[in-house]
């Protein structure tokens, strides 16, 4: 009877063991994912709307199909798509953040047009600004047209006026006022610049744009520790270190790289001492099987 009970309240203990390592590996890791990317920035709608099935409604879902397979291989394009009637005409443009992967360009742009499609339901216009693209669609034509409206800001909590952390902010924006191209980032220390041009307008329309929103940006946002200023046509951000983690992760995609390394290296640990609990409790049955 000894010797059964003994067999028992092994085999209970292996099964319990087999259980905990089960339940272990199911727990998720702490890793980074997407969702900043595809994570809503703004959104607005036009006024006009079109009528269900009508040759307008058919233009609008060719121009999104259109947008959605052209994210596949491009970070910018814009259509139009013509009409039996001027009133029929879609216009149409996507773009995505400039250091976005074809894959995540991809995902970000699918994505913006299903949630412009429910936030602009039968809206003849809509528009919609994710942390890693930007989708807009009208029936009046705004392509290659500048736009310094603001169409949206926000500005972080004040930190006071810190010459030295205020001083490193305005360089970095002003490094992002003088560099060249429509995908600008830069840094220093703890601050972080971002700035883009949506890829209809000129070289020289782009800069005009930015020094606008740059401008606005230093002047409505004063000291605080993060801001961000969209106009029509561009953006700027910057942000600092004591900017909250979920607004960096636009500008942080190393920092991000880093901490899922992390989480594989902690993983692994974690199963390698598993392991090796395993190994020894199934040496401690047998040793005791064997006496």
């Amino acid at each position: 009877m000894a010797t059964t009970k003994t067999k028992t309240t092994s085999t209970t203990s292996l099964l319990l063991l087999f259980s905990f390592i089960i339940v272990f590996l199911s727990i998720p890791s702490f890793s980074s994912s997407s969702s900043s990317t595809d994570s809503f920035v703004f959104g607005g709608c036009a006024q006009q709307k079109y009528t269900p099935s009508s040759a307008y409604e058919s233009n609008l879902n060719s121009l999104l199909t259109s947008l959605v397979n052209s994210a596949t291989y491009s970070s910018y394009n814009n259509f139009t798509i013509m009409g039996s009637s001027p009133q029929d005409v879609v216009y149409g443009l996507y773009q995505c953040r400039g250091d976005l992967s074809m894959p995540d360009c991809a995902t970000c742009v699918a994505r913006a047009v299903t949630q412009v499609g429910g936030l602009c339901y039968q809206d003849c216009g809509g528009a919609l600004q994710l942390q890693g693209c930007y989708v807009k669609y009208d029936n009046a034509t705004f392509l290659g047209v500048e736009d310094k409206t603001v169409v949206f800001k926000k500005c972080g909590p004040s930190v006071g006026y810190e010459p030295d952390a205020m001083g490193r902010r305005d360089a970095v924006l002003q490094g992002l006022m003088t560099a060249s191209g429509p995908y600008r980032v830069g840094g220093a220390r703890d601050v972080q610049g971002l700035a883009q041009c949506v890829g209809d307008l000129s070289a020289g329309e782009c800069q005009d744009c930015l020094v606008q929103a740059i401008g606005r940006l230093k002047s409505d946002c004063g000291t605080a520790d993060y801001g961000d200023m969209f106009l029509g046509k561009c953006y700027v951000r910057y942000s600092t270190g004591k900017a909250p983690n979920s607004y960096k992760d636009h500008n942080d995609k190393s920092s991000n790289e880093g901490e899922k390394t992390f989480a594989i290296i902690v993983g692994l640990l974690a199963g390698v001492a598993l392991i090796i609990i395993f190994l020894t409790f199934i040496r401690k049955v047998f040793g005791e099987h064997g006496k």
